[in-house]
């Protein structure tokens, strides 16, 4: 049975759109880290100077843990912001708020996060928007949809109507069991204000803990693009089920009816742990801003030289910047991962680009 969701008219803004900042979370000693907590740290704060050379960042973390090494980064507090609070872990893509545009302005969602399906604890990271709301940092109140799961790095949007996902994620039945395709489609077009939603059915990535993200396989992309993971080779334990995601893909349309622009990133030689296992590295995991995209790389000279190549055609107005994520995918997440965008008009006590 359906539900009705009815609300005002909303549009859920596109990565490339300008933002107020980009939110991020301190790694700490009780984090999942704590075993390389070094790499880690050094990791996230190439990604804060790289950002914050451009735009705001806030930091979030519990002061205790985080506060010395914060400061010993010497970070510009006109651009970066610490915010104390407690935290699991630091994937700010996946419990960090989802933004959207409403007749009353930007208004951050706040959806339930609950470990990537009750994988991981989660206690603390579903409480960092409220959290966040409290200090006085949004503009406007949280839109409390805490009844659904759903994690950023699950869904893309091109800004104009069109949210890309997968089925694997979505339809997980440690998330929303209980509903549907129809039903989560239907909700996903109100509470973010799409026309229309694009479900993937194909497309794994080995080591992957978030149920084949959106954000690990393909992106929306300026002009009617996809960019996406291509298959690698044979003998990949992935290949052909990125096969049969390519060839998906390649059936898609527009909203008006036409085929897709198709951009196809390399798939990076495989990257294992320490117990042998295979890693979801993905060049997919990378961050747009108004002018630069940040790309996560794994020293991989040809390959991560390729990926920023297939970007710069996409995007050849901003700069292709590349950081070593491969600290990042021992943890199995990535740039994007980590990174959590706040459109423009969200953030209070910002201006031309800087803290007040």
């Amino acid at each position: 049975m359906m539900t009705d969701f009815s609300l005002p008219s909303r549009r859920l803004p596109a990565e490339w759109e300008e933002h107020d900042c980009v939110m991020l979370a301190w790694p700490h000693e009780l984090t999942d880290w704590n075993y390389m907590l070094d790499d880690a740290r050094r990791c996230i704060a190439s990604i804060v100077r790289a950002i914050s050379g451009r735009e705001c960042v806030l930091l979030v973390g519990p002061a205790d843990l985080c506060l010395e090494s914060v400061t010993a980064e010497g970070f510009d507090p006109k651009r970066v912001r610490f915010l104390d609070i407690p935290t699991n872990d630091t994937w700010a893509r996946d419990f960090g708020p989802i933004t959207v545009e409403t007749p009353s302005g930007m208004r951050p969602v706040d959806f339930k996060f609950n470990g990537w399906g009750l994988k991981f604890a989660s206690n603390h990271d579903n409480l960092i928007n409220r959290r966040v709301a409290s200090a006085g940092i949004f503009r406007n109140s949280l839109d409390n949809r805490l009844n659904f799961v759903l994690e950023g790095g699950s869904i893309e949007s091109d800004g104009c109507g069109t949210i890309l996902t997968t089925s694997e994620c979505l339809l997980s039945p440690n998330r929303n069991g209980q509903w549907g395709r129809k039903e989560i489609t239907a909700y996903l077009q109100t509470v973010l204000g799409a026309d229309r939603v694009l479900w993937l059915d194909h497309g794994a990535l080995a080591g992957d803990d978030t149920d084949s993200h959106i954000d690990t396989l393909a992106r929306l992309a300026p002009h009617d693009t996809i960019i996406y993971v291509g298959p690698g080779e044979e003998s990949d334990p992935d290949h052909s089920s990125l096969v049969a995601m390519r060839e998906q893909i390649a059936s898609l349309t527009t909203a008006g009816g036409n085929p897709y622009n198709l951009i196809e990133l390399p798939l990076p030689d495989p990257v294992y742990d320490e117990d042998g296992f295979q890693l979801p590295a993905t060049y997919a995991n990378f961050l747009v801003s108004t002018d630069a995209v940040y790309l996560p790389v794994y020293g991989q000279p040809k390959k991560d030289l390729l990926a920023s190549q297939m970007l710069k055609i996409v995007y050849p107005d901003h700069e292709i910047v590349s950081i070593d994520c491969r600290a990042l995918i021992r943890q199995h997440g990535s740039l994007h991962c980590v990174t959590m965008q706040l459109p423009k008009g969200t953030v209070k006590d910002i201006e031309n680009g800087y803290w007040k």
